[in-house]
């Protein structure tokens, strides 16, 4: 019988149960949306893929979306976030995965392929991969009733391809939700981030400078975590009313190319290629260490650093130096990836507890309608209001009316 799954190694699965039963206990706004769409039996029998970071909470979703009588196809929407002991204990449950950390480009595209070919009904995405697949390899679009966007960057590719005219499927924005980006985007991404930098680092952060780049909703969230750790923040944009918003918020800001020689630790959290760029980097000072905070790795230059250095090698577990020619050195985190992820824990579990409720509200939308029009939808109103009102309720918060 051939396998239906690929994973680096099955015997890690122990370590995953350890990871995803800690989750499971602290998902309670998820485990309400269950028992709300259990009755209508709208995911049974229905083939459903994940392409999100593979880790305790996406598969604690999974495992949700498989209780609720789905058949789950789950991949990682970054190699470099992959874990690969929760994606062995996700076999061990009756899932489909097709993931490994690190896996090459091709591999990554390679299980793409191994997912969709069982023509899925519905898709959460994260990043627009899974879309920009479906788009070049229509035969296995078929059955699709929905595309369920997790984050800004896939959000911004939907939108390309509606404005372009291109949008094939149903889908939905579900990061531009207020119940996900107000509170994912900002408390997740700025709380994990500097998590992931302190533990890799073993560094103070207090009285240091940090650079944040962007100044969006992952760029407020970094931005103001770190001024909570007491660094002095500065701010680099190029959309003129979030840098005044920035400034008026109390923060510095300058262009990339002045902030590079002020820095100690700088944060790209934009979403664009090249932000952080060789001029930027032989201008800072001996000892920057650089963090992404997009979703994918090519916001810091890291191919043009690797080339021009005089040397490179890992110092700590995803800490890389590098010594260029001016004599100074810079340390990259996680090798350019999405640090939060691949170099710590990803969110805390109660804000992804929203996140991943308004993904299952959306899939259970999709499934439960006639098939929608093809083109990008908001978030339906009922399901942004469900998740926060359960959200208060299981944090003891009544309101007025």
């Amino acid at each position: 019988m051939q396998e239906t799954y690929l994973v680096r190694d099955i015997n890690l699965a122990p370590r995953g149960d350890q990871l995803i039963n800690w989750v499971s206990n602290k998902m309670p706004v998820l485990d309400e949306l269950y028992e709300k769409f259990k009755p209508a039996g709208a995911f049974k029998n229905k083939k459903i893929a994940l392409c999100i970071h593979l880790e305790a909470k996406t598969a604690y979703l999974a495992l949700t979306i498989k209780k609720l009588g789905a058949e789950v196809w789950v991949t990682s929407s970054n190699p470099l976030s992959a874990k690969d002991e929760v994606a062995a204990a996700l076999v061990k449950k009756g899932i489909h995965v097709y993931a490994k950390h690190g896996a090459s480009l091709q591999e990554y595209w390679s299980f793409l392929e191994s997912i969709l070919k069982n023509k899925m009904h519905a898709v959460v995405d994260d990043g627009g991969d899974i879309c920009e697949y479906l788009h070049k390899h229509s035969e296995y679009g078929e059955n699709i009733m929905g595309i369920c966007e997790e984050t800004t960057t896939g959000v911004n590719r939907l939108k390309e391809l509606e404005r372009e005219g291109k949008l094939k499927y149903p889908a939905i924005a579900v990061n531009d939700a207020k119940s996900k980006h107000l509170f994912d985007n900002r408390y997740g991404t700025g709380q994990s981030t500097w998590t992931a930098i302190t533990h890799l680092t073993n560094m103070n952060v207090a009285g240091k400078s940090v650079v944040v780049a962007g100044y969006g909703w992952v760029g407020k969230g970094v931005a103001a975590r770190a001024r909570g750790m007491g660094a002095e923040v500065i701010v680099t944009e190029i959309d003129p009313w979030k840098a005044l918003e920035a400034r008026m918020n109390g923060y510095r800001v300058m262009t990339m190319a002045c902030a590079a020689r002020i820095g100690d630790y700088f944060v790209t959290t934009t979403g664009c290629r090249e932000i952080i760029r060789m001029e930027h980097i032989l201008d800072m000072k001996n000892g920057a260490f650089l963090a992404n905070a997009g979703h994918f790795d090519f916001e810091i230059d890291v191919p043009a650093l690797k080339k021009a250095a005089k040397s490179y090698k890992v110092v700590r577990d995803e800490v890389e130096e590098y010594l260029l020619d001016n004599g100074r050195i810079v340390y990259i985190l996680a090798r350019g990836g999405i640090i939060n992820i691949a170099g710590g824990f990803g969110h805390p579990v109660d804000i992804m507890d929203m996140s991943f409720s308004v993904q299952l509200g959306c899939l259970h939308y999709f499934l439960s309608a006639d098939k929608p029009e093809a083109k990008l939808h908001k978030v339906p109103e009922e399901i942004d209001r469900l998740v926060t009102e359960e959200k208060l309720k299981v944090e003891g918060i009544t309101i007025d009316k």
